[in-house]
């Protein structure tokens, strides 16, 4: 299987989460999240069946292997393997970045949740694909976790070389305060699936994006 685009190419990564989506249809949402410009999309349904988040997978893969835009299954490598999914992410109570790799199989990449430089470092070491860093803000999609706060995101730019998205509570009106500690990739949750028009919103935040990444690269 070849890769969709390269992680470094990837700055806007939309979550597809079963506890926004209601009862839309996955594969259209994804179509949304697409014509915004997303450049992952990960699909996570921990209140659904081991054969709706097959459903899911294979719908949301439907259309974003037409666009080029990699998706996600999050802690489930038998689904992305058996699909040929791009890739597994994993939190910090779910499988080891090995084990994970191990059953998701050579060539595709396997993301791990962090929390704190110190276990951002780790997922380094352990061969991570690339890292989430969260929560930035509170979040009830995450609401048991204390928000880490925008200054880790300083920390852990100059100490870790992997693709890192910031990700909770991440929304149009606070991603430039992301932006400015120096993150140049976001993970959007429900400010994506509870935008008025998806794909607008996207639009929106990959620009901003875009221009922060612009900005960052070597002359």
């Amino acid at each position: 299987m070849s890769r969709v685009r390269l992680l470094t190419d990837c700055h806007l990564y939309a979550i597809l989460d079963s506890a926004y989506l209601g009862d839309r249809d996955p594969g259209k949402v994804a179509s949304e999240m697409i014509d915004g410009g997303v450049d992952l999309i990960q699909i996570r349904a921990k209140d659904r069946t081991p054969s709706e988040i097959v459903s899911w997978t294979r719908e949301v893969m439907h259309v974003a292997r037409r666009a080029s835009v990699g998706v996600i299954v999050n802690d489930d490598p038998e689904t992305a393997a058996s699909l040929d999914a791009d890739g597994v992410h994993v939190g910090q109570d779910d499988l080891s970045i090995p084990l994970a790799r191990s059953i998701v199989g050579a060539g595709r990449w396997v993301g791990k949740s962090t929390h704190s430089l110190e276990q951002a470092v780790s997922a380094e070491r352990e061969q991570a694909d690339y890292i989430g860093v969260g929560p930035i803000f509170a979040t009830p999609t995450k609401p048991n976790y204390t928000p880490v706060g925008r200054q880790l995101i300083q920390r852990i730019a100059p100490r870790v070389k992997l693709p890192f998205f910031c990700i909770g509570g991440i929304k149009l009106e606070n991603v430039e305060q992301v932006l400015k500690q120096g993150a140049t990739r976001v993970a959007v949750v429900s400010g994506i699936l509870t935008a008025p028009d998806i794909a607008a919103y996207c639009r929106d935040l990959k620009a901003r994006l875009g221009a922060k990444v612009a900005l960052a690269a070597p002359a």
